[in-house]
C-alpha cells in the first residue's frame, strides 16, 4: 500500500532526478492519473499548468517521444498543478534550453511572492541566486556557509 510505512509531508510537490512517467501515455494523461490520486484539481487546471511550463502544444504527444527537456517541465508541471504549499526540487533546470530556464525561473519567484516554501538543490550558483532567498552550501555533509540570496527579486 501507498504511504502505509513512510510519512508524506502533506501538500507538497515535488521534482526528483529519477521521477519517471508511463511512455505510452501523453503527457496529460500522466498528470490526470497523478491527479487522481489526491483529486483535488481537475483537466481545467491540470491544463493550466502545462500551459504555464509551456507543453500545452505537445499535451497529447506521448512521453516516450518527449525529449529530456520536455520530461523535466512535466516534472515540474506534476509538482506545480495541485498548487502545493511547498516546493521540493532537485536540479528543476536539468535539460531545460535557456528560454525555459528563464520561464521556470520566473514561476517558481511568483510561487515563492505569494507565500510558498521552495527547497531547491541545483549546481547552478545563477538558479540559486535568482530563486532562493537563503542559500545553504554543503561541503562533505557539512554546512559550510547560509548567505542570504543578493539577486532574490
Amino acid at each position: 500500500m501507498i504511504g502505509k510505512d513512510t510519512d508524506f509531508i502533506q501538500d507538497a510537490g515535488a521534482v526528483i532526478e529519477t521521477l519517471d512517467f508511463i511512455n505510452d501515455y501523453s503527457g496529460f494523461t500522466n498528470l490526470k492519473l497523478l491527479a487522481q490520486v489526491q483529486n483535488k484539481i481537475g483537466d481545467n487546471e491540470i491544463l493550466e499548468t502545462l500551459e504555464k511550463v509551456g507543453l500545452i502544444d505537445e499535451k497529447d504527444k506521448k512521453v516516450r517521444k518527449y525529449s529530456l527537456g520536455m520530461k523535466q517541465k512535466l516534472r515540474l508541471a506534476q509538482a506545480l498543478m495541485e498548487q502545493p504549499e511547498i516546493l521540493i526540487l532537485d536540479e528543476p533546470m536539468n535539460g531545460l534550453d535557456k528560454t525555459s530556464v528563464l520561464r521556470i525561473r520566473e514561476i517558481l519567484n511568483a510561487f515563492v511572492k505569494d507565500g510558498g516554501t521552495l527547497l531547491m538543490t541545483s549546481h547552478n550558483a545563477e538558479d540559486i541566486q535568482v530563486c532562493c532567498q537563503e542559500i545553504y552550501e554543503f561541503d562533505d555533509q557539512s554546512i559550510v556557509r547560509c548567505t542570504p540570496s543578493l539577486v532574490y527579486r
